[in-house]
């Protein structure tokens, strides 16, 4: 893994759209069942009102805490929307209302935003825009669609602590395991799993967004083993194929602070524990259930969402 240094000539940057960054949704249905016109003049009416947190917004403004200054930031943020360069002013408005050191930005009105994803040299993009999510996701991104913001939020406010959790095959890990577990069955699964225990799984979609993660974890260190960038794992697998994960995240220098092996159960009970700011899965089934108590973003899989992969019992 690269030197944290590496981190204030190449921050860890995340691009934001402002429906992930706030709390849009009534203006978005308005979008959705009155068209463009109706939700400019809504928009334009309400230029002065700042707008309410949404879904992304915890986690963007805690890793924005991170940096030491604005000179040398090792984390940056992108605003990047489909609305107009006229309807960004309320965007900026509750940016600098909430002091977000937020400054640059795409507004594309109307155009996807995946094109702009390597120009700016995005490591992980959050949209509520699943057609920008998925482009991106083809690209090669780590990419995720956020749900609405929970309605039971679990947040230990007196901590600067970042939790960032991720499910692990199809988006840390690749899927060739799941693949193996549709296609053979259970203990064809477990098999493989106990036979490549060792060996490194292949890389997943957020590989290199969990990489550079691990090295602002390792730039705030507070105390031996203990930083304020918090990274969990919680997955589906179970013993004994949760060797392979412990020995993959040896092998790629990205240590977890926690990692839940939950087999069958749901993880939203473990999610809620865990307070996490967010959490990434591609199955949509996971995503819902988590998005009640925490920030959730569903990750464009393999797997199809009315039949979902848990290769465990």
């Amino acid at each position: 893994m690269k030197n944290v240094a590496d981190l204030t000539s190449n921050p860890l940057r995340i691009g934001i759209s402002t429906r992930a960054l706030f709390d849009l949704e009534e203006e978005h249905i308005v979008f959705e069942e009155q068209g463009v016109e109706a939700y400019v003049k809504m928009q334009r009416e309400r230029e002065d009102q700042i707008l309410k947190k949404g879904s992304g917004f915890q986690v963007v403004e805690r890793l924005l805490g991170l940096n030491a200054s604005e000179q040398n930031p090792m984390v940056e943020v992108v605003l990047m929307s489909r609305n107009s360069p006229d309807l960004s002013l309320r965007a900026f408005k509750s940016i600098l209302h909430y002091e977000l050191p937020i400054k640059v930005g795409s507004f594309t009105s109307g155009r996807s935003l995946a094109p702009y994803l390597p120009a700016w040299g995005i490591d992980l993009f959050l949209s509520s825009e699943v057609a920008d999510v998925q482009a991106s996701a083809l690209a090669g991104a780590a990419a995720a669609t956020l749900v609405k913001p929970p309605v039971h939020a679990n947040y230990d406010e007196t901590t600067d602590e970042v939790r960032i959790v991720f499910d692990g095959d199809a988006v840390v890990f690749s899927a060739e395991s799941d693949e193996i577990y549709k296609k053979k069955g259970l203990e064809a699964f477990f098999e493989h799993e106990k036979e490549n225990a060792q060996n490194p799984m292949q890389a997943g979609p957020f590989q290199n967004f969990l990489i550079k993660l691990s090295m602002l974890r390792s730039a705030h260190i507070v105390s031996p083993g203990v930083s304020k960038v918090r990274i969990g794992l919680v997955t589906a697998r179970n013993a004994p194929a949760h060797e392979r994960v412990v020995y993959t995240l040896r092998a790629w220098g990205t240590p977890a602070d926690e990692a839940h092996f939950v087999g069958p159960n749901d993880k939203a009970p473990i999610l809620r524990a865990m307070g996490a700011h967010i959490f990434f899965d591609d199955q949509k089934k996971h995503v819902d259930g988590a998005a009640v108590f925490v920030p959730a973003g569903h990750v464009p899989g393999p797997h199809d969402d009315n039949n979902p992969v848990i290769p465990s019992k």
